[in-house]
């Protein structure tokens, strides 16, 4: 593996971060003694961690360095913009010139007539604004009752209270209060996991079927909207069946349901374009909301993108005195809307969502010659987002048991060789910046095989696996 000579004791870092930092999603029994991983510095598609040790980023920071890192234009463009004007406030009719550019480039790529934006500060807040604009709405057009949302099992929308209780991974779950009168989750739409002898057109029409049974349960008057992410992102990469996104669509407009893609991971080039809601999917939602690869994670923002049939009714002489009451201190901030037309300039220059159109088969093609070991049930994925599911038995998709922390040794042996992959239970997750080339790819590829084989190897000298069904 390279090295590089860096200033730093990481051992001194590791105590000083376990002394002071809670971190994310950490399992909060090792939180005091837990290993860390302390990136120092980062360039292209790589990182160093603080020994010096060079590594793949193959989670794109968190599926959000799209355009790669390092990039001395996007540093130049944030000193400018800070040295020009660091901060201004975006209440009321105040606005600033990074951000009128910014909405009008960004709303020029959004399908049919979401011309209108919202800005925020990154992926939770861009969903709980999108929600509570819908609130707004149905109350101020005279249905109070349209309250109620529906979503899906292992969706994930965001960390607030709101967010979360729309999200549906259940390890999430555990010791943390939700909103469970007004939101409700859907089976998912793993076709994976569909029952035996089920095709995959007949599970779509079970899964469309869910969502329109669920309304007429609820009655489409109670209902106010339906939240997915085009591909369920942090659930798994979980594709859903040929047809499904656009049928759903469907369902909402025969129902009068909005319907919010949540394209924070698809957006900005990870599915090869901007926006993967129509020109992948066919869909012309009512929202969009994004972050993520908004700026390509070089400062914090969000938004959510709204359509003008939904503002027109809410702005207006019959809208005086009434205001969406809902916003935050850095929501538009110019120096991240400084960074979002920088990024955009690079992804439109460089032509990024093409590259990702003609890599992604190569990137998904290569990860599944890993489809030949006993211990891979699937590999599914589009495009630059792809995930491995590990399994005791590829008959019974039997997944590998919580308890042999399986994603996490097999990260642990990625890491050795030179690639940091996503552990999450039994799945492995790969999310790279979009910059990537066949090479790189290879190279990813070469490091997850021989981790996966490696993690193997110990399993049957532990005695755990014993060779069940290929």
């Amino acid at each position: 593996m390279a090295q590089r000579n860096l200033p730093f004791d990481t051992a001194d870092l590791t105590a000083r971060d376990r002394a002071h930092i809670i971190h994310p999603w950490i399992d909060l029994g090792t939180a005091k003694t837990q290993e860390l991983l302390i990136a120092a510095q980062s360039e292209g598609a790589y990182f160093y961690d603080t020994d010096g040790r060079k590594m793949l980023d193959g989670m794109g920071g968190m599926w959000c360095v799209n355009i790669g890192h390092g990039r001395e234009e996007m540093a130049e463009a944030i000193a400018d913009q800070v040295r020009r004007m660091a901060y201004f406030s975006p209440f009321g009719m105040l606005s600033t010139p990074p951000a009128i550019e910014f909405a009008e480039r960004v709303t020029a790529y959004a399908p049919g007539d979401l011309k209108h934006i919202f800005f925020t500060t990154g992926g939770s807040t861009a969903v709980d604004s999108a929600l509570r604009f819908i609130q707004y709405y149905f109350n101020f057009t005279g249905r109070p009752t349209k309250k109620h949302i529906i979503t899906r099992d292992y969706a994930y929308h965001g960390s607030t209270y709101l967010t979360a209780s729309v999200s549906g991974k259940p390890g999430d779950r555990g010791f943390l209060d939700f909103e469970t009168e007004r939101v409700h989750h859907l089976p998912v739409p793993n076709t994976y996991r569909r029952p035996d002898g089920m095709s995959e057109a007949e599970f779509c029409d079970k899964c469309v079927g869910d969502l329109e049974t669920k309304i007429i349960e609820l009655g489409p008057e109670n209902v106010a909207c339906f939240i997915a992410e085009p591909l369920l992102a942090s659930g798994g990469v979980i594709v859903p069946p040929q047809g499904y996104q656009r049928r759903t669509l469907e369902v909402c407009r025969k129902y009068d349901v909005l319907y919010i893609s949540d394209e924070v991971v698809t957006g900005f080039g990870r599915l090869g374009e901007i926006f993967a809601s129509e020109k992948v999917y066919g869909l012309q939602p009512d929202i969009i909301t994004c972050a993520k690869g908004l700026t390509s994670g070089y400062i914090p923002l969000g938004a959510f993108l709204l359509s003008a049939k939904l503002y027109d009714r809410v702005t207006g002489e019959g809208a005086a005195g009434k205001f969406f009451s809902n916003g935050f201190t850095y929501s538009a901030h110019p120096v991240a809307c400084a960074a979002g037309n920088k990024n955009l300039d690079i992804i439109e220059r460089e032509d990024l969502c093409g590259h990702v159109r003609r890599i992604g088969p190569y990137f998904q093609q290569r990860f599944r010659e890993l489809l030949d070991l006993p211990i891979v049930g699937d590999v599914r994925g589009s495009h630059l987002m792809l995930c491995v599911e590990f399994v005791q038995d590829k008959k019974t998709r039997e997944p590998m048991p919580a308890e042999w922390n399986f994603a996490k040794r097999i990260n642990a042996e990625c890491m050795a060789r030179g690639l940091l992959a996503r552990p999450m239970g039994h799945l492995v997750v790969l999310s790279p910046p979009l910059i990537l080339g066949k090479p790189q790819i290879d190279e990813a590829y070469v490091a997850l095989r021989a981790a996966s084989e490696a993690v193997l190897d110990g399993l049957l000298r532990e005695g755990l696996w014993r060779g069940r069904a290929a």
